[in-house]
């Protein structure tokens, strides 16, 4: 049903994915949430980390979903008080780095944190908030996204990721 739900409300936008409208449709959004987090009910998650922007919403929810709270990944630019964890992510899809932080009093000792997100493909930011977590103290448990298009020599690097969607699944652009 929720892979329904997806490719349903999936489209391409100008060669771009368009997952906005789940956040628009509050049954397929709760229905998204519910499948992201039920994986993980039982690991003893403590925190969920989300990358922004997607993952600030779909780690929000989730967080709520299983009863723990949030740890925000920030780029480079916006406010985020207090001393922060910085690690440079290798190139993404687009070739970019990206600088990626965590208030260091976002997850301490015994922690243990799941990454939500919206889309996973060369695995580098995932790679970037391991490192950022386990600086923390932390240990990460699993990735959880709507949609996996990582290659199976990265996702084996990962470890636990739980897709909703392959990206072979989508409609061509």
């Amino acid at each position: 049903m929720t892979r329904a739900l997806l490719l349903d409300r999936f489209r391409w936008v100008d060669g771009h994915a368009d997952l906005w409208p789940v956040f628009r449709d509050a049954t397929a959004f709760a229905e998204v949430v519910k499948a992201l987090a039920e994986p993980f009910r039982d690991a003893d998650v403590t925190a969920v980390c989300g990358i922004e922007s997607r993952g600030f919403l779909l780690g929000g929810a989730v967080a709520l979903e299983l009863g723990v709270g949030f740890a925000a990944i920030r780029k480079a630019a916006g406010m985020f008080p207090g001393e922060k964890l910085t690690r440079e992510t290798d190139p993404d899809y687009r070739g970019f780095r990206h600088t990626l932080r965590l208030q260091r009093s976002a997850l301490s000792s015994g922690d243990r944190a799941l990454l939500v997100d919206d889309w996973i493909e060369t695995g580098s930011q995932a790679l970037a908030v391991r490192d950022l977590v386990v600086e923390a103290g932390a240990e990460l448990v699993g990735c959880a996204v709507l949609v996996d298009q990582l290659n199976p020599a990265m996702r084996r690097r990962l470890g636990k990721l739980h897709a909703l969607l392959t990206a072979d699944e989508l409609p061509e652009c």
